[in-house]
């Protein structure tokens, strides 16, 4: 994956945006103003992104991959650092991705969830 295919693929959700909080140097893509995935995309190779995961999914991923670790100067309970050198499948890199913004977006008051015509929000609720 290229730094221009990692910025597409955080762009492409509703309400999705780039903002440079940490210096122009690390791209944080942000949803309702809360991080969802963190990347220095002119930075040494490999790159890197940082995502909200999971607990459980993130311990499952880290084990499985050795390009997965917690999040880098993150709370390594909830996020996880992958090294895009391509032993991630780029299916599993884009599934990480939207799984971030969709917990992102998930604790987000449903009328910004709806003005988002997100997804999650239409799902019938478990019973």
């Amino acid at each position: 994956m290229t730094p221009e295919e990692l910025k597409a693929a955080c762009l492409a959700f509703n309400g999705a945006e780039e903002t440079f909080p940490f210096g122009p140097e690390t791209s944080v893509f942000k949803v309702g103003g809360k991080m969802f995935a963190i990347s220095a995309l002119d930075g040494e190779p490999p790159l890197r992104v940082s995502l909200k995961c999971d607990p459980e999914l993130a311990v499952r991923l880290r084990a499985e991959y050795p390009a997965i670790t917690g999040g880098w100067h993150l709370n390594k309970r909830h996020w996880n650092t992958v090294v895009l050198d391509g032993s991630v499948p780029r299916r599993l890199v884009d599934e990480m991705i939207e799984d971030s913004y969709d917990l992102i977006v998930a604790q987000l008051p449903r009328r910004q969830r709806l003005a988002l015509d997100w997804p999650g929000e239409h799902r019938p609720k478990a019973q």
